[in-house]
């Protein structure tokens, strides 16, 4: 999984704008015993649009967050957030709105069932995770998980359109890394 963040750098230069509407959701995953907090946001048509790994679930991590995924691409900053009810979501998109990271006031709905997209879309990250007492150590699981992310969404296309086959994903990875192509056929 070392070519994970790099992969996770280097595709969103390549990714169609998302649809404007966010959904935001944390899930909880378990390092060396202890519960961390995956926060993972999708459009509403289940494309990915960014994921961190903290230690708390807190203002301080939805605030980073929201600036990981804000200052990433400014222009896409979605104008719809979905969340499920977290008591640090309206302080955290009322801070982005001052830190000039929203450029709007995006319209902010507290609903479950908005929120079963992505609800359902976290197994889709958990299930290749070790099942016996988690990750071992904290950058392993950012690491991993981040290659996780970067997988599952070369597989649902990355808001590519067109044909995403396989040959396809490997001349994405050959550009972003600048390798040959090969099977040039």
């Amino acid at each position: 999984m070392a070519y994970a963040p790099l992969i996770e750098k280097r595709l969103p230069q390549f990714r169609r704008p998302h649809c404007g509407s966010v959904r935001i959701d944390e899930t909880d995953i378990k390092v060396r015993g202890e519960w961390r907090y995956l926060y993972r946001a999708v459009d509403k048509h289940g494309n990915p649009v960014d994921v961190l790994l903290t230690a708390n679930r807190d203002l301080d991590a939805a605030k980073r967050f929201f600036r990981k995924m804000l200052s990433s691409e400014p222009l896409l900053a979605p104008d719809r957030i979905g969340t499920d009810g977290a008591g640090t979501d309206p302080p955290a998109i009322a801070e982005s709105r001052k830190a000039g990271l929203l450029p709007g006031t995006p319209i902010h709905s507290v609903t479950k069932h908005l929120q079963q997209g992505i609800e359902s879309d976290h197994f889709r990250v958990k299930r290749p995770m070790p099942r016996v007492g988690g990750f071992r150590s904290f950058n392993t699981a950012r690491r991993t998980i981040q290659g996780f992310e970067a997988m599952l969404w070369l597989r649902k296309g990355y808001g590519f359109a067109g044909a995403w086959t396989v040959r396809e994903q490997n001349r994405l990875l050959a550009v972003c890394f600048g390798l040959p192509q090969a099977n040039k056929a």
